[in-house]
């Protein structure tokens, strides 16, 4: 294992960046259709069930339904946008396309590669989060001078979603079995971390589920900014999404190492 980590590491700390600029020109040229896709459902939750079942709930947590439920939709957007471009886009990259051999045939290694695709997703997972946030804004939902604020962690989130998904793009035999991470990991995740509804109102055994979640620690750093709130914890949330984001990293290059030289 120890040769697998040490053959995978990136070569240097800018290599990366090659495999980045790859993905954003060839994203370019169907940039609007994906950032609408990547945008539907937080939207829709949003608008939709933001103004129906806030009707009936009222205010939650001394602000209205809509505003809390738009931090959330911020971190499900950075979630969605960086995991679906791991692992319905970069998968492709290494499996079929054979993307990933081509680059391997320069200085580029394995880890260059690895980390370009993060850093890509989370730079999907920035647009996205960064427009939900603007539009939360103008409707009135998130305070104008806390935006900013939200910015790096919305990055954060994105990165370490990606490393998470890198794992399944790494054992994964084909497409069919992402909907599996999809129903029994992101999805249970929305209802748990507090995104549409308090953690508080769950059992305690399931609160103590939710304070281990990523999305829950994003929604944490978002929403007390996004509503103009004192935010507490910062260093532990920060904490627990760098160590969702680099101990995957370094997983997911020696499973990708092993996978591509068997």
């Amino acid at each position: 294992m120890a040769e697998d980590f040490a053959a995978a590491l990136p070569a240097n700390a800018w290599n990366w960046v090659a495999v980045w600029r790859r993905n954003y020109l060839s994203w370019k040229k169907v940039a609007l259709a994906s950032m609408l896709g990547n945008l539907a459902d937080p939207m829709i939750y949003l608008f939709g069930l933001g103004t129906g079942l806030g009707m009936m709930v009222g205010r939650v947590e001394d602000t209205s339904y809509v505003a809390f439920l738009a931090a959330g939709m911020v971190a499900t957007s950075a979630m969605t946008a960086s995991t679906f471009e791991t692992i319905y886009a970069a998968f492709p990259r290494m499996n079929e396309q054979r993307t990933w051999e081509a680059i391997l045939y320069t200085q580029l290694t394995l880890g260059d590669i690895v980390l370009g695709e993060l850093a890509w997703s989370a730079t999907r997972a920035f647009l996205a989060g960064t427009t939900i946030t603007v539009v939360a804004a103008v409707a009135g939902y998130a305070a104008w001078p806390s935006v900013l604020y939200v910015l790096p962690a919305i990055a954060l989130t994105g990165f370490a979603f990606a490393s998470l998904a890198m794992i399944v793009t790494a054992l994964a035999p084909s497409y069919h079995y992402f909907v599996f991470y999809q129903s029994l990991f992101l999805t249970p995740m929305l209802f748990l971390s507090g995104a549409v509804f308090p953690v508080t109102q769950l059992p305690g055994s399931l609160q103590q589920i939710a304070h281990l979640l990523p999305l829950a620690h994003s929604i944490d750093l978002i929403r007390p900014e996004m509503l103009d709130r004192p935010a507490g914890g910062i260093a532990l949330h920060i904490g627990a999404l760098c160590m969702y984001a680099v101990l995957p990293f370094f997983l997911s290059m020696i499973l990708l190492r092993r996978r591509l030289l068997r």
